[in-house]
C-alpha cells in the first residue's frame, strides 16, 4: 500500500513464475531494499525451482499476499484480473503484465477498487523504461510531431508459446509509447491483419493531425524493434533492441566543384544523444516500488493501461474483421 517511505526493506512477491515473472523474480532479488519474500505459481515445481534459484519461498497465495507490500502478476491475461483484485483486497500494491485485463469494464472496476483501498497499480508496459525510450521523451518535449511508425517484428522466444494475436502481445507496447507520447487517445483507427492478427498493421489519426502507423508480426523471421518519428525539424529514429537514438537533421544542399566537375552534395545532420544503461525491467520494478512506498505515481497507472488496452481491442476488432478466410487468401 502506498504509505510513507520506510527504513524497512520492501516485502515483494512474483505471482506466475513462467518465462516473465522468473525474470521479475530474479530482479526483484537483486533490488537494493527490496526483499523477494515469496513466489506463487500454480506449477509447484516451477515454483520451487524459481524460489530456490533466488534465495526465496514458494507459498500459497494467501500467505504470500498477507507476507507482501508489492506483488507482479505475470500470469495469463485471463487471470489477471481475479488476482489483482485479491491484491488489492489484501492491501498489496500491484503490478499487473500487459494487458492490463481482458475486458475494459472490468478493468475500470480494479481501478475504483484499488482507489478506494488505496492501493497503487501500475502496469506492465516495459518499453516505456527501455533508456532509448526514457531518452526520447526529453526530445520529443521539443518536436512538433507529424507523423510516428513503429515496427515490432518477429517469431516468439525459443520455448515460449503466445496464445494472444501479434496485437495484444507486440503491437500493444507501441500504443503504449505512441499514446503516451502524443499524450492522448487517437480519433480514429484503421486496422488489416492476416494469419489470424499474427501479422497486423494499424493506422491512428489523432485530433491535431499527427498520424501512427504500426506493425507487428509473429510470422516474420527477422527481430525488429523500431520507432521512427517525423517532426517538423527532423526525424528521430529508436532501435529497442540496441537502445540507441539517431536525430537527424535538416541540411542545406550545395553544388560543389571537383577537378572542373561540378557535383551535388547533399550531407546529412545526424545527432547521437546519450543514452543511459540500464535493463528495462529493472527500471520498471524500481520505479514500481518507488510508487508502492509513497514516492510519487506510477509511470504507467491503471488509466494508462485501459486507455491502451481500448485502443488495442479496437485495433483488434478491426483487423479480424478485415481479414478473409484462409481459403480465398490462397486462391488468389
Amino acid at each position: 500500500m502506498n504509505a510513507e517511505p520506510t527504513d524497512e526493506p520492501t516485502n515483494a512477491a512474483v505471482i506466475g513464475v513462467g518465462s516473465m515473472g522468473r525474470h521479475h523474480a530474479r530482479v526483484y532479488s537483486e533490488l537494493p531494499d527490496v526483499n523477494l519474500v515469496g513466489v506463487f505459481d500454480v506449477n509447484d515445481e516451477q515454483a520451487r525451482e524459481v524460489a530456490a534459484d533466488h534465495g526465496s519461498t514458494a507459498m500459497e497465495m494467501d500467505a504470500l499476499l498477507r507476507a507482501a507490500d508489492v506483488a507482479s502478476v505475470a500470469v495469463p491475461t485471463q487471470f489477471h484480473a481475479d488476482i489483482a483484485r485479491d491484491c488489492i483486497d489484501h492491501g498489496v500494491d500491484v503490478l499487473v503484465e500487459k494487458p492490463f485485463v481482458d475486458d475494459a469494464a472490468v478493468g475500470r472496476e480494479l481501478i475504483d477498487r484499488a482507489d478506494d483501498a488505496g492501493v497503487t497499480i501500475q502496469v506492465g508496459h516495459v518499453e516505456r523504461f527501455n533508456p532509448a525510450i526514457r531518452a526520447l521523451a526529453d526530445i520529443v518535449a521539443d518536436l512538433d510531431v507529424i507523423a510516428v511508425d513503429a515496427q515490432r517484428l518477429g517469431p516468439p522466444p525459443e520455448g515460449r508459446q503466445v496464445d494472444e494475436s501479434a496485437v495484444m502481445d507486440l503491437m500493444i507496447h507501441d500504443i503504449d509509447v505512441v499514446l503516451a507520447m502524443l499524450g492522448e487517445s487517437p480519433e480514429t483507427v484503421t486496422a488489416h491483419g492476416v494469419r489470424n492478427n499474427q501479422y497486423a498493421t494499424a493506422d491512428l489519426t489523432f485530433d491535431d493531425g499527427t498520424v501512427a502507423s504500426l506493425t507487428a508480426s509473429r510470422v516474420t523471421q527477422q527481430r525488429v524493434r523500431k520507432l521512427a518519428i517525423t517532426a517538423e525539424s527532423c526525424r528521430v529514429n529508436v532501435d529497442y533492441i540496441d537502445r540507441s537514438v539517431e536525430i537527424h537533421r535538416h541540411s542545406l544542399p550545395e553544388y560543389i566543384e571537383d577537378n572542373g566537375d561540378v557535383r551535388y552534395r547533399h550531407e546529412s545532420i545526424v545527432e547521437r544523444p546519450t543514452v543511459q544503461t540500464g535493463e528495462p525491467l529493472k527500471n520498471e520494478l524500481e520505479s514500481f516500488v518507488s510508487a508502492a512506498t509513497g514516492d510519487g505515481d506510477p509511470v504507467v497507472s491503471g488509466e494508462d493501461g485501459l486507455r491502451v488496452l481500448e485502443v488495442a481491442r479496437e485495433i483488434h476488432d478491426a483487423a479480424a474483421a478485415d481479414e478473409r478466410p484462409e481459403a480465398e487468401v490462397s486462391a488468389r
